[in-house]
């Protein structure tokens, strides 16, 4: 996967991969230059006294250094922009591919992960591609020159590579060994560690509400340790692998003089011959301990590219349609009305038993209210959310204007629904942002307008800067009945053939509520009104409500039809209400 990712996102920047392995192989030619030159000033310079030959072939070093550096230059400035290109366009991907997920697929991942493999697992990958670039391209040319120009300079001494090599090579092996485990472990217990302080911080009033900090500080620091203790382990092996290169180098050093001052005693080796040959041992050990340092690295981010592969190959269970239908077509070109049709729909959760819907079906018409009411777990945000296509159903056909919403292109459908979810939920901006979610183009006047119509023009003109005033990220500045009216507020400024209410009206009192459904009835009186309640006050006025229990209709009608008839009913209203009052 880690391959498939690179070639999949640097093909573009091909050009600029071209270049910098030219650069490489400047840079990397240069060094195994350099030592010869410098074998040459010792030998046939400063041993024959010509000083006129030091002078020039000291500044012919000086050249080649300055072109290394300039290549060196050229080739970290292309791969660093590769590199941040490269994870630039995967965030882009990630990002888009989470956008086009079903609750479904979210639920499957879980929002920690899905923020860990965009941010960290991205990282990591991208990380990899850089050191790539700057050192794994050069040290493989660096490998072969370094034996190379060595054997050049003594065949005999060369001999010392086929123990040294080796020994480098099986060290830094069993160190990646027993790292890979610590690496392939790092990456779940950041999404354990991202899971617990999410779920911390989200829920941090109910956490104080029942004086529950001891317990999270001990969730946190569970997960917390357990990333330590991986992390230590991968880095005590880290750090072994210096000391051991360092003594190996070192050593190597050593017996090159060695071998390498008998060689000159005898007359067989020059002086800087010995000190250019050092200097090919020192480059042939770098390479070979870069590219384990490589190798160690590519582990870690191997998973990472295996957990977003399974991020951009995850396709979603809600799908555009390959020849979409459009509203406007449809009504002899007079656009969508917004009539809705439930026909024997069923939802199961993937691996599940039994399904959370079945047998559904129901009609609401332009101009009417339809109320859906049951018992916790009954199954009625599952149904709202079959609408909007949040879901797909498993089963049956739900239709708007009697084409299925499968069939309909997703912006399409989007444009005739306006949705208040049952956890309002603002995002960070100012107020006129957030209204600006439901219409774009919207005005100020036809934001004051629907701010009134959801009973939230006033609190709104009490803040500093009225519509301008800012929104903190989730509308955690303002308490639960005022981001509730603002999220109703921002579906009503869009003015929808079709009105899906999901239990928004539970965090307003009752006498805002009244006021607000009020104000609200002249605004839908053409439309489609679906609402799912649990307050039978809400739904009192209801033209037709559904009674569900277990994911079936065990009951339809009026307020008074059902009051008259259903037990279900019954027993949800005396259990808010006394029978004279619901009457």
């Amino acid at each position: 996967m880690l391959l498939t990712l690179a070639r999949r996102y640097l093909r573009p920047y091909g050009a600029a991969v071209g270049v910098l392995l030219v650069l490489q192989l400047l840079q990397t030619l240069a060094n195994l230059y350099l030592p010869t030159l410098n074998a040459d000033i010792i030998d046939n310079g400063v041993v024959a006294g010509d000083i006129g030959y030091i002078w020039r072939t000291g500044g012919w070093m000086l050249a080649v250094s300055l072109g290394q550096m300039a290549c060196s230059i050229g080739a970290v400035f292309l791969g660093a922009r590769a590199a941040t290109a490269f994870g630039r366009d995967l965030r882009h991907d990630l990002f888009d591919a989470v956008q086009g997920f079903s609750a479904r697929e979210v639920g499957k991942f879980g929002a920690p992960s899905l923020i860990t493999r965009t941010t960290n697992d991205v990282q990591q990958v991208q990380m990899v591609l850089l050191m790539t670039f700057t050192i794994m391209i050069m040290a493989p040319i660096m490998a072969i020159g370094g034996v190379i120009m060595a054997l050049q300079q003594d065949v005999t001494l060369s001999g010392l590579l086929l123990v040294i090599v080796p020994v480098l090579g099986v060290v830094m092996g069993l160190l990646l060994w027993r790292m890979v485990p610590y690496f392939r472990a790092m990456q779940g217990r950041i999404d354990v560690i991202n899971g617990v302080l999410r779920e911390q911080i989200s829920g941090l009033r109910v956490v104080r509400a029942f004086v529950r900090e001891g317990r999270e500080m001990e969730r946190f620091g569970d997960a917390n340790r357990k990333l330590f203790e991986t992390s230590l382990g991968a880095g005590k092996l880290m750090a072994l692998a210096f000391p051991t290169v360092m003594l190996i180098m070192n050593v190597s050093s050593v017996a090159v003089l060695w071998f390498g001052a008998r060689q000159i005693d005898t007359g067989g080796m020059q002086v800087g011959s010995l000190t250019a040959f050092l200097s090919y041992l020192m480059y042939i050990l770098m390479a070979v301990m870069m590219s384990t340092m490589m190798v160690m690295m590519v582990p870690r981010a191997a998973v990472a590219a295996d957990r977003i592969g399974d991020v951009l190959g995850t396709t979603s269970s809600v799908t555009e349609p390959q020849v979409p239908v459009t509203l406007a077509s449809l009504n002899d070109g007079a656009g969508p009305r917004g009539r809705l049709e439930l026909d024997d729909v069923e939802f199961r959760y993937p691996g599940a038993d039994a399904p959370v819907l079945s047998g559904l079906t129901f009609t609401a018409e332009p101009g009417t209210v339809t109320a859906v009411i049951g018992s916790t777990g009954a199954g009625k945000t599952t149904l709202l959310n079959l609408v909007p296509r949040l879901f797909d159903a498993t089963g049956g056909a739900v239709r708007v204007d009697g084409v299925d919403v499968r069939s309909l292109a997703t912006g399409d459908l989007g444009s005739v629904l306006g949705l208040v979810p049952q956890k309002a939920f603002l995002f960070s901006g100012t107020v006129a942002s957030n209204l600006r979610y439901g219409k774009p183009d919207a005005t100020e006047e036809e934001m004051w307008e629907a701010l009134e119509v959801a009973q939230a023009r006033d609190f709104v003109e009490a803040l500093p800067g009225g519509l301008e005033a800012p929104v903190a990220q989730g509308g955690t500045t303002f308490s639960g009945g005022q981001r509730q009216r603002l999220a109703i507020a921002r579906a009503v400024i869009r003015r929808p053939r079709v009105y899906l209410f999901d239990d928004s009206f539970s965090a307003l009192d009752y006498t805002t509520d009244a006021r607000l459904r009020a104000a609200l009835a002249p605004r839908t009186v053409d439309a489609t009104v679906l609402i799912v309640a649990q307050r039978v006050a809400t739904i009192r006025d209801a033209d037709q409500i559904l009674v569900l229990e277990h994911g079936r209709i065990v009951g339809r009608g009026t307020h008074a039809e059902l009051l008259a008839s259903n037990e279900t009913y019954q027993e949800i209203v005396t259990s808010q209400m006394s029978l004279e009052e619901a009457a």
